[in-house]
């Protein structure tokens, strides 16, 4: 049996003495005493099992630690001394606090190694490990998106992968040159669309009709048509290779584009009808609104700018702030506004003729626009305007650092995840060649000369060389990954980013 240092200890009296175990550890070169008496305030821990390895046998201390010298009755552990530092403050303190750096996914398979639960970890930690926990889902789900969208469904039928393929056709364009393609032609039909409704509104370019209005040049007449074809054809072939098309339908951006296109159908129904029901003055209104309603195809560049899409979740993100801003103007105005016709309302040539009417100067005064249209003309008048004008400046400057903040950290986090996707495939791959490399040894001998080829292949296999590739399983064999295993491998090889 293997013995365990004891130290002997005297009580206040000097009359008796008190054994205290001494256990040696050895965490990664780095060698710490802990006591038993204070391992032993959580029996169910590894540290805890250590106490008593004197009634234990050889084969029963291999199964606790990697290593024991029994002349120096030392513990090795091959684990991260720095992780064990925050391990260790569980006994002393009853909680476990992650230190910065420490990845937190790596931690917890720390915690598991040393047999203490997450129910000890400190609240900001869990916090934090929930967040880490997320950004793994979602680095999951984008390498599920980007395997379907290069390999498919090999289940689905011929239809289905018909309608998959259409689907990444239109909406993916990173998955192949031609999706890019359309990609690119939608983003100039855009601009062009845009362009040519802002030109058609110059009067110069504009023409008379048989009654002398001014329409649009034929020209662009044409030009817009073209585009409202390509963005219907597109629409329509979103819609039927939509794998979920209430889904599609009820989309915010798929609205839109639904928007840019509806106003030339509808004017061009109710031109068919003739003359006389476009002489209606409701028509003509109609007419005119939907022409305006054009204005929303600009929305249509969100879905080709990652920029945009960002700006609009950084700010989904935000609207506690947002509301918190509105909160702040809308107080004021009602405040200062209602002030200013106070103090105006006995001038003779007042500009504030009641309270509602003065919440206008009140917006364009907080807002520091002031376009002088209202104006205080007694003192106390301006000076309510100053007084209003500082707070404006304060309402509106204090929301906006967090709204930053939130744009910054969300353009991060996706850049980040981006990153750590593609990195994953990048790692599949070469998962993929290599179990490809081993089924196969007498061809590679035949090429490389068999000296040369072992070698390489054994140090590309090294955990040294790319520590990422090891086989989480502990096996050594790379086998090709398949759909399951290879969200598996997600967890590790994100971990170098989150962290």
């Amino acid at each position: 049996m293997w013995g365990i240092q004891r130290t002997r200890y005297a009580d206040c009296n000097g009359s008796e003495a008190s054994e205290v175990a001494e256990i040696v550890v050895n965490i990664g070169g780095v060698k710490q005493v802990l006591y038993g008496d204070v391992l032993n305030r959580y029996p169910e821990t590894r540290l805890a099992e250590l106490v008593d390895c004197s009634l234990k046998s050889h084969e029963e201390i291999s199964s606790l630690c990697d290593d024991y010298d029994p002349d120096t009755a030392e513990f090795y552990f091959d684990r991260d001394p720095e992780a064990f530092k925050c391990i260790v403050e569980l006994y002393y303190y009853g909680e476990i606090h992650m230190k910065r750096g420490i990845c937190p996914i790596c931690f917890m398979k720390e915690m598991d190694f040393w047999k203490i639960g997450a129910d000890f970890l400190d609240e900001c930690c869990k916090s934090h490990l929930k967040e880490v926990q997320d950004e793994l889902a979602e680095i999951a789900e984008r390498v599920r998106t980007i395997l379907v969208d290069r390999e498919g469904d090999p289940s689905a039928g011929a239809c289905q992968r018909f309608q998959a393929s259409l689907w990444r056709l239109m909406e993916k364009p990173e998955s192949s040159v031609p999706a890019h393609v359309i990609a690119i032609l939608s983003f100039i039909f855009i601009l062009i669309s845009s362009v040519v409704m802002c030109v058609g509104t110059i009067p110069e370019l504009q023409v008379e009709d048989s009654e002398g209005n001014l329409t649009e040049h034929p020209t662009l007449e044409v030009i817009e048509t073209v585009c409202i074809g390509w963005f219907t054809i597109e629409y329509l072939l979103r819609l039927i290779s939509s794998p979920n098309k209430i889904k599609f339908a009820l989309s915010f951006m798929n609205i839109i584009d639904f928007m840019a296109i509806t106003p030339f159908f509808v004017v061009l129904i109710l031109t068919s009808f003739g003359a006389g029901v476009m002489e209606l003055a409701n028509v003509q209104q109609a007419v005119q609104a939907l022409r305006i309603m054009r204005i929303a195809r600009i929305f249509k560049l969100a879905r080709h700018s990652s920029g945009l899409q960002t700006l609009t979740s950084a700010l989904k993100s935000s609207l506690k702030e947002l509301g918190l801003l509105l909160m702040y103007m809308g107080v004021g105005v009602f405040l200062f506004s209602a002030l200013g016709y106070t103090m105006e309302q006995n001038h003779p040539d007042t500009l504030f003729t009641s309270i509602p009417q003065s919440f206008w100067w009140a917006v364009i005064t907080m807002t520091t626009v002031g376009y002088g249209d209202v104006y205080p003309k007694t003192t106390l008048g301006r000076c309510n305007a100053a007084i209003s004008f500082l707070c404006g400046v304060i309402a509106i400057a204090l929301p906006i650092h967090p709204i930053i903040n939130n744009f910054v950290l969300f353009y991060n986090k996706q850049q980040v995840l981006e990153t750590a996707a593609k990195h994953e495939i990048e790692l599949m791959a070469l998962r993929s060649s290599e179990g490809e490399l081993r089924a196969a040894p007498e061809h590679h001998e035949h090429v490389c000369s068999a000296g040369v080829w072992d070698s390489s292949v054994s140090s590309c296999h090294s955990d040294t060389y790319l520590p990422l590739l090891k086989d989480p399983r502990g096996g050594s064999s790379m086998q090709t990954p398949s759909m399951e295993t290879s969200f598996e491998s997600t967890t590790e090889a994100s971990e170098y980013f989150i962290s």
